[in-house]
């Protein structure tokens, strides 16, 4: 399960870029077909979760694995994890 400060960033970032309401956000909702992302927007989720926890997801094939926001939430401490090294 992943870090609760990263929940509520990534959280904030569907929020703000996204217009969605909080409790459409839960771990299980999936990206596409529950919150209506289409692809086009996974390009702006990009760049808008680059900026918000400063990591570079471009060429990362694990992105093309997540589904769910939890494997988002997983995903990105991942990231800052693999950064801290």
């Amino acid at each position: 399960m992943a870090d609760q400060t990263i929940r509520s960033r990534v959280d904030k970032v569907f929020e703000l870029d996204f217009e969605l309401a909080p409790d459409k956000l839960h771990p299980q909702a999936h990206i596409f077909s529950d919150l209506g992302l289409d692809s086009l927007d996974v390009v702006d989720l990009i760049v808008a979760l680059q900026r918000e926890f400063n990591v570079q997801v471009r060429d990362d094939m694990r992105v093309r694995q997540i589904r769910t926001l939890e494997d988002l939430y997983v995903y990105i401490e991942t990231l800052k994890k693999e950064q801290q090294i």
